[in-house]
């Protein structure tokens, strides 16, 4: 029979498709920001993509993309040296396009129908 897949896969498939075009913008205001061209409005953009994003993935149960995301986000408000800080955004939006193949993946991994529809066996006694 065909593989099914449950309603949090089928939520999570939902998100996932709409994190392409999240994950280019992210890419843009990294590097726009890496360029030197940016003030505090392109970080606080930043900022509110990755919050925004971050919620809408723990709302679903991607656990290690929002955790990534939150890491994002807390490294682009912080001070400090702009070449750590560009260097962390890029290695974390890397991060997050690996999170999100294996993501895909596993919700794109329908649960065997079968296995679903067959009655629990008895354990065996030990006797």
């Amino acid at each position: 029979m065909a593989d099914k897949l449950t309603a949090r896969q089928q939520s999570q498939l939902a998100l996932l498709r709409t994190l392409q075009p999240r994950f280019e913008q992210m890419h843009r205001l990294i590097e726009e920001i890496a360029g030197l061209r940016a003030d505090d409005s392109v970080v606080r953009r930043l900022c509110r993509l990755l919050d925004a994003t971050r919620a809408a993935a723990d709302g679903v149960g991607l656990n290690a993309m929002a955790e990534t995301m939150g890491v994002m986000g807390t490294m682009a408000r912080r001070g400090g040296g702009m070449q750590m800080k560009i260097q962390g955004l890029r290695d974390g939006l890397r991060s997050l396009k690996i999170n999100f193949e294996g993501a895909v993946r596993e919700a794109s991994t329908g649960t065997p129908q079968d296995d679903a529809e067959k009655p629990a066996e008895p354990p065996a006694s030990a006797s």
